[in-house]
């Protein structure tokens, strides 16, 4: 038989219990009402978000009657929508979509929502979140430019990427074909997680070809991120509203290549509204793809060579907090490569060998040394690599010399 103190003490786990279940039972409320109102015909974040001001908790949507539901100045379509249930009931039903597709839902008052997308005039209520939601809160690089690079362009997306990557930047982009791809493919390359906003569901991939990059994303502990639910397929509408969560979740925007009508000038306008470092890749003038970032370099954008262009420019203690972790990471002293050795295939490790350091070859001595060994295209192939790897630089006039 238990004593007088032991039943206290049972009562009082018992009431904790309790007390814990109906917490997580209020927060999951909570969610299902930002869902319910994200789900609701009518309704954008910016009316999402006020009507949510003026109430206790999100979850209160569900118990007001119709005189206050109209008070909260929602279109009258809206307000019968959540009056009747139906807001209810497709939250309920996306809820259990989310669950079976082993996605996870991250609303406006979660704490795994990401502080600087709170910033921005319009944040998402809701985001639908496939891996790892953690990331969104770390100090991140939205890399954006044209779906049709140059070889130049894509070149050095990827190399600027992986470089920053390698140094625990979390490198984010929309995974759009061009540099959007070449981005995620360079932090994959520093087998560093990253992060793509989709302007479709989570489950829908959008382009299609780039089903392989999108698992490969999710294996390398990335995150796939959307504001539109399960189903949603690729419509015009939904990428420039994309774009405004790509520059709220990062610390700054690089342009790489983009037209005059270019999207990217979209995310480059969000980012400067949003108070956000703008950098730009500075190209051939020549190149219709060089005209957004060049003039963005004119009206004040930062210009971008290297990796070191954007490092020292980050807040103080954001680069000092990335310098530590990555030290701690690879287990090296300061100064020693970030980037994991790449076995070089055979023709790229011919070039290298008759390139050296201290002294330039030009592209016509290059093909004359290894004119029997290998073809042209092989060997501007190979270059090619080299130079996106980091291990060869170009120098004016097509001349090459080793970094390494």
């Amino acid at each position: 038989m238990l004593t007088q103190t032991a039943q206290h003490g049972v009562r009082t786990m018992q009431e904790q219990g309790a007390a814990l279940a109906s917490l997580s039972k209020t927060l999951d409320e909570d969610r299902l009402a930002w869902l319910a109102m994200a789900l609701t015909p009518g309704l954008g974040p910016k009316r999402i978000l006020d009507a949510v001001q003026t109430m206790d908790t999100p979850s209160q949507i569900f118990s007001l009657g119709l005189t206050e539901l109209e008070g909260l100045r929602l279109p009258a379509a809206s307000v019968q929508f959540l009056f009747d249930g139906r807001g209810r009931a497709v939250a309920e039903a996306e809820w259990a979509r989310v669950t079976a597709t082993g996605a996870t839902l991250v609303c406006h008052s979660c704490e795994a929502y990401p502080e600087r997308l709170r910033e921005i005039y319009d944040p998402p209520p809701v985001l639908w979140v496939r891996g790892d939601a953690s990331l969104l809160s770390r100090p991140s690089l939205a890399v954006v430019g044209t779906r049709h690079p140059t070889p130049y362009g894509s070149g050095i997306a990827e190399l600027l990427s992986r470089d920053l990557a390698a140094r625990g930047m979390t490198i984010l982009s929309g995974m759009a074909r061009g540099i959007d791809t070449c981005a995620h493919k360079g932090a994959l390359l520093a087998r560093k997680p990253t992060i793509a906003v989709w302007g479709t569901g989570v489950d829908v991939v959008y382009p299609k070809e780039n089903k392989k990059l999108a698992d490969d994303i999710l294996d390398g502990g990335g995150a796939i991120v959307s504001e539109l639910p399960l189903g949603t397929f690729p419509a015009p509408q939904n990428f420039p509203r994309r774009n405004r969560i790509l520059s709220g979740v990062s610390v700054a925007v690089l342009v790489v290549e983009a037209s005059e009508n270019s999207g990217t000038r979209v995310t480059a306008r969000c980012a400067a509204e949003q108070n956000r470092d703008l950098y730009a890749v500075p190209g051939n003038v020549t190149n219709k793809g060089s005209w957004t970032p060049n003039t963005l370099i004119k009206q004040g954008a930062k210009l971008v060579a290297t990796w070191e262009d954007i490092w020292e420019d980050l807040p103080s203690q954001v680069r000092l907090e990335l310098e530590a972790e990555a030290m701690e990471e690879s287990g090296q002293a300061p100064g020693a490569s970030l980037l994991p050795e790449q076995a070089l295939r055979p023709e790229e490790a011919m070039v290298l060998e008759v390139l050296h350091a201290d002294d330039s070859l030009q592209i016509d001595e290059i093909l004359d040394l290894l004119e029997m060994q290998l073809t042209s295209s092989e060997v501007f192939t190979a270059l090619f690599e080299l130079e996106t790897a980091g291990r060869i630089r170009q120098l004016p006039g097509k001349n090459y010399v080793r970094t390494m």
